[in-house]
């Protein structure tokens, strides 16, 4: 094998600590270790990933530029890049941050590939969809490890030097010249600059990875390091994705940081490609000078709030987070009533504001899917309150019909499903999982949640005494609710007794209550709502919620006109 390295270049990778090794007639630095330690095959299955990818530059609405995305895993995972395996890559999101009207957003990524695979296989084809006008963000470096010259045969040389080493492929016999990471870097950069587009360098996604002092580590002496050199020296934007998602993930702590992946360490879960993607785009912001940032979509539309900011002197805000015996028609005295919109008058005038964003038909599961939490998470402030009550719908069908359903019980579990509707892949977690990410993002903003047990059937049943009783549901989500508020240590008012508690007390029977509910045995009226709204005040007295203090007297006696 013929080896170009100067006696400079390998002094400066010995001063790197880079380990070397005897290959082919010389000492040469070795490659970067793996420190990931996961075998992605995706790069094997090329012919079947390129059956998924677009054609370079299909997406180009008339004369409109196209944003090039180019890199690896994290930015799209999977042979065929479509969840099935419950890792998702940061760029099947991207577009959501994009005015799609003037620019339109590429994924041309593939797991399994690094600066040097990536420009040998896939870039001659990418390159041809390049117009004049274009934008190419190149994300590379999680896989530039490894040997030189065997089984994945990925690795680039470490740094950004200009040496280069020509190696013999020992599987198939193949000779290929290897450059240093920053010469891939280079030769992308000056491709791009060919075709009268424009390159811009994005530093690599963080692991699920802590440093001692409670950190995430950073590949700053390394990738960070050379991509802002190459940037410097041809004069090319750099937009800190790294550092972006780092310090998100340092305010989240290590529970909320490992859901953010899935299977491993290094691979996003659907969270954790939202959130790099969302970072991307801030990065872009940030970046100064970058003229890519006037095709974003304005920055209020990244971040959707549950209520406007609040105005005038300072009071705590409750949020109601529930289904529809939370939030239903509310209209008149005739139609079906959540008790979130009854529950204002069991607080003090004026020392609280009543924000019910319940909404009918959710489960925890599909609370969270179509952005409902997100939108009061964003909105939450330090001293604020949220009230969590879900249950009736995450019961069910998980992957048919409604597709609305948990899995059963509080395990730190998930599972991924294909969904009949659409067939589609999902992850979906326990019902105790949604519960106990709720309680942490409201922790996380400094606000207070509470805990509710969802409320009770009208249905009824003769006991041994042969005594009309309300049903109640033990080893379900009435149950279950509970013992997620024990293990994290938050207040619980249990609806689903309470208000059982009081059916029995002024009811005999089906019939005889069933003034309190609505159209079938779930959904309340008005009355019934207001029932449910006097027993929620009645058990948060009896907890050491500080959202008690703002309880009127006697708030725990429905009141009927």
């Amino acid at each position: 094998m013929k080896r170009h390295f100067t006696i400079l270049s390998v002094l400066v990778f010995s001063f790197c600590a880079f380990a070397q090794k005897p290959m082919g007639d010389g000492i040469v630095p070795r490659s970067l270790s793996d420190v990931n330690q996961v075998k992605d095959l995706t790069l094997d299955s090329i012919n079947i990933a390129n059956s998924a990818r677009p054609i370079s530059g299909s997406s180009r609405k008339g004369n409109n530029p196209v944003l090039f995305l180019v890199g690896n895993s994290t930015m799209r995972t999977g042979t065929l890049g479509n969840g099935n395996n419950g890792q998702w890559g940061w760029g099947f999101f991207a577009h959501n941050y994009f005015d799609e009207s003037r620019i339109t957003v590429e994924n041309h990524a593939l797991g399994g590939t690094s600066s040097r695979t990536f420009y040998r296989r896939l870039w001659p084809d990418v390159l041809k969809g390049i117009r004049a006008g274009d934008w190419v963000i190149i994300e590379l470096g999680h896989n530039d490890n490894g040997p030189y010259d065997e089984g994945r045969a990925r690795a680039s040389i470490p740094g950004t030097g200009k040496d280069s080493l020509v190696v013999t492929i020992k599987e198939t016999g193949t000779v290929e010249t290897v450059y240093s990471y920053g010469e891939y870097m280079r030769r992308f950069i000056d491709d791009v600059r060919s075709r009268g587009a424009y390159p811009v360098l994005c530093s690599l996604t963080p692991r699920n990875s802590w440093e001692s002092d409670g950190s995430i580590t950073r590949k700053a002496a390394t990738f960070t390091r050379w991509q802002k050199e190459i940037c410097k020296e041809k004069n090319v934007p750099f937009i800190d994705l790294e550092g972006t998602t780092a310090r998100k993930f340092e305010t989240f702590g290590p529970w909320k940081v490992a859901y953010h992946f899935y299977l491993d360490k290094i691979h996003s879960s659907e969270f954790g490609a939202r959130n790099n993607a969302l970072s991307a785009a801030e990065a872009i912001l940030a970046c100064e000078g970058l003229e890519l940032k006037k095709y974003l979509l304005p920055q209020e539309k990244w971040y959707p709030l549950q209520v406007p900011p609040q105005t005038g002197n300072y009071r705590p805000r409750v949020f109601f987070c529930g289904d529809s015996t939370m939030q239903n028609e509310d209209k008149d005295d005739d139609s079906m009533w959540g008790w979130g919109s009854v529950v204002s008058p069991i607080f003090k005038k004026g020392k609280v504001e009543v924000i019910n964003a319940g909404k009918a038909g959710r489960s925890t599961r599909t609370y969270i899917e179509e952005g409902r939490w997100e939108k009061v998470y964003n909105s939450l402030r330090p001293g604020d309150f949220v009230v969590i009550q879900f249950g009736h719908n995450d019961m069910g069908d998980i992957s048919s019909g409604k597709a609305r359903a948990s899995i059963s019980g509080i395990a730190d579990s998930s599972h991924v499903y294909r969904l009949e509707k659409d067939r589609s892949y999902k992850v979906v977690y326990t019902y105790g999982w949604y519960l106990r990410k709720m309680v942490e993002d409201s922790r996380e903003k400094g606000a207070f949640p509470i805990l509710v047990s969802m409320t009770p059937r009208n249905e009824w049943r003769k006991d041994q005494s042969n005594r009309n009783r309300i049903e109640r549901r033990p080893g379900s989500c009435a149950t279950w609710v509970k013992e997620v508020a024990e293990q994290l240590d938050v207040p619980f008012v249990d609806m689903h007794n309470l208000t059982a508690d009081w059916m029995e007390a002024h009811a005999s029977g089906k019939e005889d209550a069933e003034v309190y509910y609505k159209n079938d045995h779930t959904h309340t009226s008005l009355k019934g709502a207001k029932v449910n709204a006097a027993m929620f005040a009645k058990g948060l007295k009896e907890t050491d919620s500080p959202l008690k203090k703002y309880l009127k007297r006697g708030a725990q006696k429905p009141k009927f006109k």
